[in-house]
């Protein structure tokens, strides 16, 4: 299998200590391609770096929802420009989170609308983080109109708004949350996304998979039971599975 694990956070201290183990651990596990996400700008440049040094890895760059407030002009210069780094593959992640609400509303909109911005301009695909802010992630969507090539990353909603999302041509990424057992919701939305719009991701070091939950520290090697999981509830052979949904990730973020 060769199986792309297409967000984590390689940056991450938990992670990148160990960078190299946990790439080879990746490998060995059948999860040979990763996008690393960066999650302000220290993050960002880091997952550019990160890319440039191993084959088969990329990078994400965006500033998250919790720091919109931070969020000035020379900020968002800085991430046009590394945007157009030869490896970064996306805009992300960028959304809303009215969970935590570490950003006011209106700071969370304008930024998300600049980063949409930026990604229309470099024609490049957008990664969204959306919680507790469904609607308005979807208005935010609608207003702007020009994003063509979305993800809603670590997706945890319904089967009805799975079914909203697939109808304006937009992409869903499973993490490890999938296989817990409080998560039927989420089963049921798996259940009506086509594999040709369906991704897979960590999201690590957060939300190890079962039966690896009590590991404190996710990696991409633990894709796999992610991935099995999920074979098993489309009914289809495990590689079967990974082929088709890694040809939806490579299309997707245009890699090789």
């Amino acid at each position: 299998m060769e199986l792309i694990d297409t967000h984590c956070h390689l940056t991450f201290d938990d992670l990148s200590r160990d960078i190299d183990a946990v790439i080879a651990r990746s490998r060995d596990a059948g999860v040979t391609g990763w996008i690393t996400v960066g999650t302000d700008p220290e993050h960002n440049r880091k997952a550019a770096e990160l890319a440039e040094k191993y084959e088969n890895l990329y990078a994400a760059i965006a500033i998250h929802p919790h720091d919109a407030k931070t969020v000035t002009p020379y900020i968002l210069k800085e991430l046009r420009q590394l945007a157009q780094h030869d490896k970064v593959v996306a805009i992300g992640e960028t959304g809303l989170d009215y969970h935590y609400n570490h950003s006011l509303h209106e700071d969370q909109i304008r930024v998300f609308n600049e980063h949409l911005k930026i990604a229309a301009e470099l024609n490049l695909p957008v990664i969204i983080h959306c919680r507790k802010a469904f609607d308005e992630t979807i208005e935010v969507l609608r207003q702007f109109g020009d994003a063509k090539k979305v993800v809603f990353h670590c997706f945890s909603g319904s089967a009805e708004q799975a079914k909203i999302v697939l109808d304006r041509g937009y992409y869903i990424s499973f993490t490890g949350v999938v296989t817990f057992k409080n998560a039927e919701k989420t089963r049921h939305a798996a259940g009506v996304v086509p594999l040709n719009r369906l991704m897979l991701e960590t999201d690590c070091p957060y939300m190890s998979p079962e039966p690896m939950r009590k590991q404190k520290i996710n990696e991409p090697a633990l894709m796999i039971h992610t991935t099995r999981f999920l074979a098993e509830l489309k009914g289809m052979n495990l590689t079967d599975f990974a082929k088709v949904v890694t040809i939806t990730s490579k299309t997707f973020f245009d890699m090789p």
